[in-house]
């Protein structure tokens, strides 16, 4: 329970140190009557009456004691690590609260444990005329754990993302009086559109509504600028993935998306939504000579779907990259726009899985920006295993930096000395090292990892100490309620988008003046 109260990648407030205090402890307990089991179960002997007595009442007070010791620390720790990232102090732990919320979670975790218990006794009991005392407990466990997580994540896990996946799906039918159906005919959303206004879903409207236009281009660049072509297709298009993809390219193709000099496909994160702070700042960079395209694939967000179904969403990730790359790839190479995919979180995960090398390696497209990758994403996990020894895990550098880039605050994308140029097919990884998504990994939970040894980066809390299963506990607290400002954690900056678009796709006519104006322009997206 006490290490739980040491810093991680983010800080944390009160309510949440409460919780992730609250399972730390349930862990600890659990652990510690698993081994008195097992001690039992292999028939030990055990410590007489007043020695046993002795040894918990010793162990409480060691237990209280070095509780408290940590609470006067937390509120040092969560400033530094506040600090660390460049965010306003806290201002401290409310002891009491965060203390009864983490007992309040371990009662309930050991309530849920008591009904475990209750139905392999119950199994047992019934089996013990028929077979002997320790076939019937082990084949009373089995089947109590299997009974109990049928329950659990069979009926009552269902019903809770079922009720999640209702209650954003009304939030997604939400029209914000704000943005209107374009009148534009060349507009997705349209009148004339395949795609309707309704069907592309709140966080779709927000996509298509708030784009650069033709004039705010132009007025920053000083030259002569298009507006950007987006297109979005929601969930509400059509229930079938294939449908709302083939639906999603006849409006590419209406637009006249396949006429500009660069197009990207876009794999939003799970709501559907797409961070402006990842497409503007291309917009710019190619004076609206770009078209995007999106397509929503559920109404949960992303933490539902990482933790309870990885796969989910891969296969309107797939329709959308098979019929476009398909169309795409038919065309004269000397006319077609140049391909990009591009994924934020769960998004650059899926992005990642859209695709098979050996399906386009004649034709390849021209490459992908992922950021902040999950810790799951095939081709991240891939190269990092297999980076140059002399790289750090959370910047690596992969054989001759031909491929594949990796990028983080300080950048990382540029060619540096000894390394290849970048070739016509481009990976580039945005990835910040204090991101808890792209770090975590269940076996955190009995194995230090590799980021935590050696050099670390600027960003991550000097003071953060692996300890078994509370670290992956801390890990994945920072994952589903951590917060940060913008360019660190899991929260990606305009500014370093910039920079990663403008050395993947090498646009012209930019010179450091009028990059800097840009700068000042798309640092406006993270306030």
């Amino acid at each position: 329970m006490a290490f739980s109260l040491t810093p991680s990648l983010l800080p944390r407030t009160s309510v949440v140190q409460g919780l992730l205090t609250g399972f730390s402890f349930s862990a600890g307990y659990a652990i510690g009557t698993g081994l008195l089991y097992l001690w039992s179960y292999l028939e030990f002997r055990s410590a007489g009456r007043k020695l046993s007595i002795g040894l918990r009442v010793l162990g409480g007070i060691l237990s209280i004691g070095t509780a408290i010791l940590f609470f006067r620390k937390s509120d040092a720790w969560q400033d530094a690590a506040r600090e660390l990232i460049g965010a306003d102090p806290y201002g401290g732990f409310n002891a009491v609260g965060t203390g009864f919320l983490a007992l309040l979670v371990f009662v309930l975790v050991l309530l849920t444990f008591r009904f475990f218990r209750y139905i392999y006794r119950n199994i047992r009991e019934k089996l013990r005329p028929y077979v002997p005392r320790r076939v019937s407990q082990v084949i009373s466990f089995s089947l109590a754990i299997t009974l109990f997580f049928m329950i659990s994540n069979g009926i009552l896990f269902r019903l809770i993302l079922l009720s999640v996946d209702i209650t954003y799906n009304r939030v997604d039918a939400l029209l914000e009086p704000e943005f209107e159906a374009p009148t534009d005919p060349l507009m997705t959303g349209s009148e004339a559109s395949f795609l309707r206004w309704e069907d592309a879903g709140l966080l779709g409207r927000r996509f298509l509504a708030n784009v650069p236009s033709e004039q705010e281009i132009s007025a920053l660049t000083n030259s002569p600028a298009m507006q950007p072509i987006r297109v979005y297709a929601g969930m509400r298009v059509d229930e079938d993935p294939v449908i709302r993809a083939r639906l999603a390219l006849q409006e590419l193709i209406r637009v006249g998306a396949f006429k500009r000099s660069i197009l990207v496909l876009i794999t939003p994160t799970g709501r559907g939504w797409v961070d402006p702070a990842s497409i503007v700042p291309l917009e710019y960079l190619h004076r609206g000579d770009i078209a995007s395209v999106a397509m929503q694939y559920s109404y949960l967000p992303s933490p539902f779907s990482l933790f309870f179904e990885p796969e989910y969403g891969l296969e309107a990730t797939a329709a959308l990259f098979r019929e476009v790359y398909r169309y795409w790839s038919a065309l004269p190479e000397e006319t077609r726009p140049r391909l990009f995919l591009s994924g934020l979180s769960l998004g650059a995960m899926y992005s990642d899985m859209s695709f098979d090398f050996f399906d386009i390696i004649n034709n390849p497209f021209h490459g992908a920006l992922w950021s902040g990758p999950p810790y799951r994403t095939r081709t991240w996990m891939n190269v990092v295993a297999q980076r140059n020894p002399e790289s750090p895990y959370w910047k690596p550098i992969f054989r001759d930096a031909s491929v594949v880039r990796f990028s983080n605050q300080h950048g990382g994308f540029e060619t540096a000395e000894g390394q290849a140029e970048w070739g016509a097919f481009r990976i580039a990884f945005l990835q910040y090292a204090s991101d808890p998504v792209t770090f975590f990994s269940p076996h955190i939970a009995v194995r230090e990892p590799v980021w935590m040894s050696g050099e670390r980066a600027f960003d991550v809390n000097p003071e953060f100490r692996w300890y078994p299963v509370v670290t992956m506990l801390q890990l994945a607290t920072d994952m589903i309620a951590g917060t940060a400002p913008k360019g660190f954690g899991h929260e990606y900056a305009a500014i370093h988008y910039l920079d990663a678009w403008y050395h993947l796709t090498e646009p012209d006519g930019w010179n450091q003046e009028a990059l800097n104006r840009l700068r000042i322009k798309v640092a406006e997206l993270d306030k």
